[in-house]
């Protein structure tokens, strides 16, 4: 009996010091919590190198209305399709401005055809007659709406839509092309 009642003593200065071992961890813990909650957060929010990259978007842009001349059949036809596909009315009115004149029997010189100049592989891809204004201009809302779905800024999109998307994932942004630069300026506003 004796022998036990050793062993609990012996068993108890052990027990106390777990308990003192745990709150010492608990102590630690917390300040080091307190380190990386104060100290360490400053260090991150003031370092350059780990801050993610910034997307600055000019805040002008995009809330240009649509000033243009054009009051025709087609231009309630591109409002409706910009609302199907969730464009920003204004910004495909421009656009259509700026591609065609809005001239439905318009051809580029690289082959782009109608309001919305789509080129015949993406009217094929988009399963639209490029040569009819209303399916022109649905497929170049829908088009519009892809580029910006992928690339998650309608800046980016127009470029995408002028320039092609490759362009834009290969230069990580505005291609550093004089047309392309300049229409984006005339459509988006910077």
């Amino acid at each position: 009996m004796a022998a036990l009642a050793l062993l609990g003593m012996a068993a108890s200065p052990a027990m106390a010091e777990t308990t003192v071992s745990s709150k010492a961890r608990a102590a630690l813990f917390k300040s080091q919590t307190r380190v990386l909650d104060g100290r360490a957060a400053q260090q991150y929010s003031n370092s350059v190198r780990l801050q993610p990259q910034r997307v600055i978007t000019p805040s002008r842009g995009g809330s240009l209305a649509y000033t243009g001349k054009y009051r025709g059949e087609f231009l309630d036809v591109a409002r409706t399709a910009a609302r199907r596909h969730g464009v920003p009315e204004d910004l495909f009115l421009r656009l259509v401005q700026q591609e065609s004149g809005w001239n439905a029997g318009a051809v580029s010189h690289k082959g782009a055809i109608g309001l919305a100049q789509l080129m015949p592989e993406t009217a094929r891809h988009l399963g639209v007659n490029p040569r009819d204004p209303r399916e022109n201009l649905e497929g170049g809302a829908r088009y519009l709406r892809r580029q910006f779905d992928r690339f998650r800024s309608w800046r980016l999109a127009l470029a995408a839509y002028n320039a092609g998307p490759e362009a834009v994932e290969r230069h990580g942004g505005v291609p550093p092309y004089d047309e392309t630069r300049s229409y984006v300026r005339k459509i988006w506003g910077s």
